[in-house]
């Protein structure tokens, strides 16, 4: 018997989990098969703070996930684990936050932003730096055979993830679940900013086609990089989705309409402001309207059972505020993307396969 089929053995997924670990799971990076990569970064966020928090408050509220999924009856089996949050990146996070902050309000004020900006440099510098960490990580865990994931911080955390990806693929699409575009270029002049992940992301040659789903929120360069793109992007945007709605079509065939644009390989970035705001009151950037959260995990599942493969995903803009409502959320949708990406890569099963 090996440790893992040992930890299976000894766990009792009836009661309470193991503190400290994600979803209260036996699990550690070296006996699980997936492996979720915690990212409290939050420098170039526009509006409200706390989603550097994200990771360890989605972390604490896991513990009270049950881990019954009753259409993958051995979804616990898996074996997820969050890797080990680095020492020194949160208090990085913050202390380039601040100045970021000072950067925002001059901007507030009138002044422009200049090309050779000390502090604007020092932030994008970080930012790259941090991209290569991530991607650096990433890679480790794909050589050992891991599935991987990433939990942020905010939306621009997860660019080194994508190239990554984008070298062990020659060819891969993004499933983007989000309020916002995040088409900017060099948003407030930060290359890296949370609001132009998906313009940095289109920079790798691998990707070939984005599917946003839900955006609700873009501004007029966003909309022309969308119809420069000669159909690389795909967006379904919420009030169109909700029309057809009222007029008659189903979630259902909407969903296989969003899942026949995606190529074979398939990353999910879902930001949680994509999802109706009363279930993330406290993330950045709220906006009226988006997914019902089991209208997401029904795409998510969808995507899955569709013979296509979800190659990695990552979950940001979780930021707990003053209650655990947030993280619970996030927690939830967290165990959601794991499970769904193993069973679009065979490693578990639908009870009705």
């Amino acid at each position: 018997m090996n440790l893992k089929e040992d930890l299976i053995k000894h766990f009792d997924p009836n009661g309470p989990g193991i503190q400290g670990n994600l979803f209260g799971l036996p699990y550690t990076p070296e006996t699980s098969e997936l492996i979720v990569i915690p990212v409290p970064w939050e420098v170039t966020v526009s509006y409200h703070t706390g989603t550097a928090a994200g990771p360890t408050a989605v972390l604490d509220a896991s513990s009270q996930v049950d881990v019954l999924v009753k259409d993958i009856p051995d979804a616990w089996k898996l074996g997820i684990s969050l890797a080990k949050i680095p020492d020194g990146l949160y208090a990085e996070s913050k202390h380039l936050r601040e100045l970021s902050a000072q950067h925002i309000r001059r901007m507030e004020k009138g002044e422009p932003v200049l090309p050779a900006d000390p502090l604007v440099n020092k932030i994008n510098e970080a930012s790259e730096s941090l991209n290569i960490y991530v991607k650096s990580a990433v890679q480790r865990y794909l050589r050992e055979g891991k599935m991987v994931g990433l939990l942020g911080g905010d939306h621009s955390t997860p660019l080194g993830f994508m190239r990554a990806l984008g070298e062990q693929y020659t060819r891969f699409g993004i499933l983007q679940i989000d309020a916002h575009a995040d088409l900017r270029k060099a948003y407030e002049g930060f290359t890296y900013s949370h609001a132009s992940i998906m313009y940095n992301a289109m920079k790798i040659p691998a990707v070939s086609r984005l599917v946003q789903v839900g955006i609700r929120d873009l501004c007029e360069e966003e909309l022309h990089v969308m119809q420069r793109s000669k159909g690389r992007i795909r967006t379904f945007f919420d009030d169109d989705l909700k029309a057809k709605r009222y007029e008659g079509e189903t979630w259902a065939s909407q969903c296989d309409r969003i899942i026949d644009e995606l190529p074979e390989h398939v990353y999910i970035s879902f930001d949680i402001d994509g999802l109706d705001p009363k279930l993330c009151p406290n993330t950045g950037t709220p906006v009226a309207g988006g997914l019902e959260f089991q209208e997401a995990v029904y795409l998510i599942r969808k995507l899955a059972l569709s013979g296509k493969t979800i190659i990695g995903f990552d979950l940001s803009e979780v930021a707990p505020g003053t209650n655990d409502w947030d993280a619970n959320v996030g927690a939830r949708m967290l165990y959601q993307l794991c499970n769904y990406m193993a069973v679009s890569q065979s490693k578990l099963r639908m009870a009705t396969q």
